[in-house]
């Protein structure tokens, strides 16, 4: 079970029984996943230069550094990466489960056991220093501390349940927020530790960093996206197309005549309400679960 890779026993239920709305700090242990993704084994993986260029960011207490700062000729450039590394830079090796086959198999196994699309990030941030500053994210996530010492600040959801671009914190920033959260101080503070993983649900406000670390950190963040009513509503419409009155073509004249195109829409959504109460759920159910444990793309 991939998931206990991720959590003990007690995390893993309490994922898949309840979808925690609040953070939690659970004892991993050393699991095949430590025993792997070793902090030698990213090293390596960095110098070698295998890394693909457009999975790098580099960040240090703000946005991300211009993808030319760590290439030469369009491809990664070790040297240039150890060097803004030793500058104080986070070094963010993306979606490690299209290149990594062990991860790709966790990943695989992650979806297998909760119908949700997933991948990874791993961060490499120098002692006394800050990659990412505040903001939330539109999934839950599990990040897994791999060595060192990293101490979340989080907060409370300022939006309810973000998704896709939907209440994204760069889309709906304001310059008030980072004053407010830190003048009334975290709602939870947490000094992740190698060995321990933590629970983020998404919206939660979060400012990792290790200021006080005297040594690198190194975690691993499994970003895994819900599905949600939505993502039904999507299938069940996306299969309307096998409807000829679906496929009809709009006149241009409906479309650029804002009272013809109200009488289309509304002769539409009297359709796609018929179509719906039509659909056969029980014969539907079993396709919607095939998806869900396979499809990769971007859906929640």
């Amino acid at each position: 079970m991939s998931l206990e890779l991720l959590l003990p026993a007690e995390g893993v239920a309490a994922l898949l029984a309840s979808w925690p709305t609040d953070p939690r700090v659970f004892e991993r242990g050393s699991t095949e996943l430590d025993r792997t993704v070793t902090p030698e084994l990213l090293d390596h993986y960095i110098d070698t230069g295998c890394v693909p260029a457009d999975e790098i960011a580099l960040v240090k207490s703000g946005p991300s550094l211009h993808p030319d700062c760590h290439r030469t000729n369009g491809r990664t450039d070790p040297a240039k990466l150890r060097k803004l590394y030793g500058d104080g830079y986070t070094i963010r090796l993306g979606n490690l489960q299209r290149v990594v086959p062990f991860l790709a198999d966790v990943a695989k196994g992650i979806q297998q056991e909760t119908g949700y699309s997933n991948y990874l990030h791993a961060f490499l941030t120098p002692p006394r220093s800050q990659g990412l500053l505040h903001h939330w994210d539109q999934q839950m996530a599990v990040i897994a501390q791999i060595e060192g010492e990293k101490r979340w600040q989080l907060w409370r959801p300022e939006y309810p349940a973000p998704m896709r671009e939907y209440q994204e914190s760069f889309r709906v920033w304001d310059p008030e927020f980072i004053p407010k959260w830190e003048s009334a101080g975290p709602d939870m503070e947490v000094d992740l530790r190698a060995g321990q993983s933590l629970v983020l649900p998404r919206g939660w406000v979060h400012n990792p960093h290790a200021l006080d670390a005297d040594e690198r950190s190194l975690h691993l963040t499994f970003a895994i996206r819900e599905r949600t009513p939505l993502w039904v509503a999507e299938k069940l419409v996306a299969a309307a197309i096998e409807d000829p009155e679906f496929r009809r073509v709009i006149l241009p004249g409906e479309l650029l005549n804002p009272a013809n195109l109200a009488a289309c829409t509304q002769e539409t959504r009297q359709a796609l309400v018929a179509y719906l109460m039509a659909v056969d759920v029980e014969q539907v159910a079993p396709a919607l679960c095939q998806a869900a444990t396979t499809e990769l793309e971007y859906t929640t």
